[in-house]
């Protein structure tokens, strides 16, 4: 495709573009779409064997609407180019495609076949995405790790021997690794923002009822699908796709909000910084990478202040509890209840919990969720944003179920790791608050992982967390050049 002279980059080059570069290089006809699939499926085939991030593979799907792609860039039929026009996405499995199987990550529903496409993944397509695989997740995306009896232990590319997160964690490897230009993932407790830290990657939990979701659970307000990217102007290029009204999900907003690329910068900014909102026990390695950022953002003129939440790590468990039981997990049971031999053993060990939950009364949870969302607001009030952390410890081994108590701990003492080392379910709980995970840069000495930073905006505010968020990505680069990228 290449009219302006030969451009010499490696295959691993190609496969790290991000989707704002490739779409200017189709443009200049220095690159073509089929050109970048291939560079990606070539980096995916050799890396695959160690992060097993794909749960499907279509790549000859792909090739062809690579080459339409191209054409189209070339001005020789199909139309102009759309969005997304000629970028491999990888889309969470969750994500159905009509006439595909959708298993959910589960044995029990192997083999079984979606009927129709989800709002999401009809609109990669149609804005000329082109989905060459589908990514992992744990069973029901019930977990923050991922590893299944189906697909197998899904690893961290940065260090294998961690996970990169759940249950978005296919998506989350495949960006960091290079297999994927974008990743779609979706998010009820953290299951976009912690693969998106433990990946050194960008991931957006927009405001509940942003980006239509897919019946009953698009009624259940904790959840949203979203973009997971390797920049901040490509998570705003897939938001502006996945966001708008659909007929099919009665929550879906309108008007359909478009974010902007340029915005004011940090200067003069009010952001409120909370390290550990409430009494999450942080470990030292993330205190010290938010404490950095922050750093950042005051050294580029912002007011930056520390503020306290009185929030409890048990009444944020109890909320959470009452929700996902009357919810989320009464559908759990159900698969429970008919195919238990099938599922694996950290569905088996939430089972008693999800149970006990869906008998909790769901006002209790709500009186719990509309303080906490008061104390948010109050606490928030006079600031543009509050800058927090992902996670309270810099990732968690490959595989485990974390279903035992064990020291993982900034102070080394036993604790029910599944519930309390992820510091994302409060911003579920305030469902109308838009958060924008991005890296700050800094990496974890014991696990090798990057660590991220939340961004929490006020309800509805989106612009907000993406000026903040582009502002640390200007301080603090995470380019995936040659020299800043996963040993694989």
């Amino acid at each position: 495709m290449t009219d302006s002279g030969t451009i010499h980059r490696t295959t691993d080059d190609l496969a790290y573009l991000t989707a704002t570069e490739a779409h200017a290089l189709f443009e200049k006809r220095e690159v073509s779409p089929v050109e970048l699939l291939e560079a990606v499926i070539d980096r995916a085939e050799r890396v695959e064997p160690t992060l097993n991030a794909f749960s499907h593979r279509r790549y000859d799907e792909a090739r062809a609407q690579a080459r339409e792609s191209e054409a189209r860039f070339l001005g020789k039929g199909g139309g102009a180019p759309r969005p997304l026009e000629g970028i491999p996405v990888a889309t969470k499995e969750k994500h159905a495609l009509a006439g595909e199987e959708m298993t959910e990550g589960s044995l029990a529903f192997k083999g079984r076949i979606a009927t129709e496409t989800a709002p999401v993944t009809e609109r990669i397509q149609q804005a000329g995405g082109i989905i060459h695989a589908r990514t992992t997740t744990p069973e029901f995306s019930i977990a923050t790790y991922t590893h299944s009896r189906l697909w197998g232990t899904t690893r961290n590319p940065w260090n294998p021997d961690f996970t990169p997160g759940g249950s978005s964690g296919g998506s989350g490897a495949a960006l960091a690794a290079g297999t994927a230009t974008l990743a779609s993932a979706s998010d009820i407790g953290g299951s976009t923002r912690i693969p998106a830290s433990f990946n050194n990657v960008v991931g957006f939990k927009a405001p509940y009822g942003r980006v239509p979701g897919v019946a009953p659970l698009s009624a259940d307000f904790y959840r949203g699908d979203g973009p997971m990217a390797r920049s901040v102007d490509d998570t705003i290029t897939f938001q502006n796709v996945l966001a708008g009204p659909d007929p099919r999900d009665h929550t879906s907003l309108r008007p359909k909000l478009e974010l902007p690329y340029a915005y004011e910068e940090v200067n003069g900014a009010r952001i409120a910084m909370c390290v550990r909102l409430g009494d999450f026990e942080v470990h030292p390695e993330v205190e010290t990478a938010v404490r950095a950022t922050a750093q950042l953002l005051a050294d580029a003129g912002a007011e930056v202040v520390e503020v306290e939440l009185p929030w409890t790590t048990d009444e944020i468990v109890l909320a959470e509890m009452a929700h996902i039981g009357q919810i989320f997990g009464a559908t759990v049971i159900e698969t429970l209840d008919e195919h238990g031999e099938l599922l694996n053993p950290y569905t088996h060990f939430l089972s008693e919990p999800l149970r006990e939950a869906n008998r909790l009364p769901f006002l209790d949870g709500l009186r719990i969720e509309t303080r906490m969302q008061r104390e948010l607001a109050e606490t928030m009030a006079g600031f543009d944003a509050l800058l927090a952390p992902v996670t309270a410890v810099p990732g968690w081994p490959a595989g485990d179920e974390l279903t035992q108590p064990y020291a993982y701990d900034a102070d080394s003492r036993p604790r029910d790791v599944l519930t309390r080392l992820g510091m994302t379910i409060p911003f579920n709980i305030n469902n109308r608050c838009p958060v924008l995970t991005v890296p700050t840069g800094s990496f974890a000495a014991g696990s090798g992982l990057p660590i991220g930073v939340q961004i929490v905006g006020h309800t509805c505010d989106d612009a907000a967390v993406f000026r903040v968020g582009k502002a640390v990505e200007a301080l603090r680069p995470w380019t995936y050049t040659a020299l800043n990228r996963p040993a694989l």
